[in-house]
């Protein structure tokens, strides 16, 4: 649950590094640098491109510090400022997969056979399944059941109707069930 407004903390370094003074940037950042890590880790898990995300998130919430209004807690709003910044990345992602697909003309082979897979090599499995699918599916579905936004939440951070985001969840969710099968994983449990 977000809180109702804008921490008294917050309000005194955002006037304060609008201002210029580097460390009440500095104090921000600190203050939320893990939940930015958290989200981020949703949308990469190549350590490197992890700091490059954090990083931009940080610049475009420093460039952008000017147009916050304070209607809504700091962290909701930096939240969406991160939501786009992950957007962004897995739009650059998969085109520059579909211009190597297209050099190579190779297809993609799943790995033979099924086998346990333990928590980490699944959801290894599950983040390279979600990489197949473009950025606005793979970011609908990341959103609701891995960071457990509501079609609401998810509106309010992406800008999208509420009616787009179920339409887009139930389509997306669609297609990454196509994905499970043709990576030879089987019926997926709605089929």
């Amino acid at each position: 649950m977000l809180e109702a407004s804008v921490t008294e903390a917050d309000r005194h370094d955002i006037r304060a590094s609008i201002a210029g003074d580097e460390r009440a940037f500095g104090r921000l950042l600190e203050r939320y640098e893990a939940q930015v890590f958290a989200q981020m880790w949703r949308f990469t898990r190549d350590q490197r491109v992890l700091d490059e995300l954090v990083q931009d998130v940080f610049v475009e919430v420093f460039l952008s510090l000017p147009k916050f209004r304070g209607d809504a807690p700091f962290l909701h709003w930096l939240r969406r400022i991160a939501t786009r910044v992950g957007y962004r990345h897995w739009r650059q992602e998969h085109r520059e997969r579909r211009r190597a697909q297209l050099l190579e003309q190779r297809p993609w082979t799943p790995p033979a056979g099924i086998r346990q897979l333990s928590a980490t090599e699944a959801a290894e499995q599950l983040f390279g399944l979600l990489a197949g699918l473009a950025p606005k599916d793979r970011l609908v579905l990341t959103l609701h059941y891995l960071e457990e936004c509501s079609a609401k939440e998810i509106s309010e951070r992406t800008g999208w109707t509420p009616t787009l985001v179920r339409v887009r969840l139930h389509r997306a969710g669609k297609r990454l069930r196509r994905l499970v099968t043709t990576a030879g994983h089987g019926r997926t449990p709605h089929d």
